[in-house]
């Protein structure tokens, strides 16, 4: 079974999508495309594929999948028009900018019988694995900090430093929403606060607080933040409970509980691109399950997009 694919998106993600399905002899990359073609063609030339118009993948009978790879905000208009037109679609998160626009994408694409796979490479890499193997020896978790803080002086004028084509921020960082509820479960109410500065045109710096309550009692306080101003780089973890608590700073962890620390080390996020195109390919042609649902994607989605209402009104929202 031969497999042909095209990707839309010129970026890191379509790079990287192109190097893995270089790998995989069941599939054949037909096209390259974008929304500003010119860039497909310099891209194609690159990387020896054919460049294509969006608009021209759609009548192709011979194509089965897409990989969305482009800027957020047009996430959802090429999901829907890749399902309306009856192909497989992998698209890099968030599945769309809108709640109710992606909630109808989940059903399209039950409706066409047709792959919809929202990607999550967070919840593959070492990190989260290593994470789940240990979380239980917590106990009954009750308070989490997670924080991710990326300095970039001066900030880039690319899209990703755009509120208008990156989205709200926690949307676009929807990742972290993931790894949490994958954690932790569902969420009862959250509040959050921050903003961009300045807010409009392209942003010199994000910097948002949110708090996340569960279901479960625990109590999740996410701090995200890129650019000018924050000075050092953060990513780091820490889920408290009653039987210990469970620390990682980069990759690089360890366990507390009563009989002492025991040290953890990640597996480095090297690869994943490959092993979500990989299993992807093993869900097509021999229906391994996949390692996420686009329902829990979008679950999370609702949950940034409360988060984005808490940050404007400044109230208690309710999921």
């Amino acid at each position: 079974m031969v497999i042909y694919a095209a990707i839309i998106g010129t970026g890191f993600a379509a790079r990287k999508r192109v190097e893995a399905l270089r790998d995989i002899p069941q599939v054949h990359l037909v096209a390259v495309a974008s929304r500003n073609f010119e860039r497909a063609q310099r891209f194609g030339t690159e990387q020896q594929v054919t460049a294509s118009r969006i608009e021209e993948l759609w009548h192709s009978q011979q194509l089965d999948l897409v990989f969305i790879c482009t800027v957020n905000t047009e996430h959802g208009n090429l999901v829907n028009q890749a399902l309306e037109h009856n192909k497989h679609v992998v698209v890099e998160y968030p599945l769309a900018l809108n709640v109710e626009h992606a909630t109808q994408l989940v059903s399209l694409a039950r409706e066409r019988k047709r792959l919809l796979h929202v990607e999550h490479i967070e919840l593959i890499g070492g990190l989260h694995l290593a994470m789940k193997q240990h979380i239980a020896a917590v106990g009954t978790p009750h308070y989490v900090n997670y924080r991710t803080l990326a300095p970039k002086d001066p900030a880039p004028d690319k899209w990703s430093y755009c509120s208008e084509l990156l989205g709200f921020p926690l949307m676009a960082a929807l990742s972290r929403i993931q790894r949490l509820t994958d954690l932790l479960g569902s969420v009862a109410h959250v509040t959050c606060q921050g903003s961009v500065q300045p807010n409009s045109g392209y942003f010199r710096r994000c910097l948002y607080s949110a708090q996340l309550h569960f279901h479960n009692g625990t109590l999740a306080e996410l701090t995200y933040g890129k650019g000018e101003g924050l000075w050092r780089r953060s990513r780091y973890i820490e889920v408290r409970g009653d039987l210990g608590c469970l620390i990682f700073n980069g990759n690089h962890g360890c366990l507390v509980t009563k009989t002492g620390e025991q040290p953890i080390v990640a597996a480095p996020r090297q690869g994943l691109f490959q092993k979500d195109t990989h299993w992807i390919m093993e869900h097509l042609t021999e229906g391994k399950p996949l390692y996420v649902q686009p329902e829990e994607s979008l679950y999370s989605l609702r949950i940034a997009a409360a988060l984005q209402q808490a940050a404007e009104s400044g109230q208690r929202i309710m999921l």
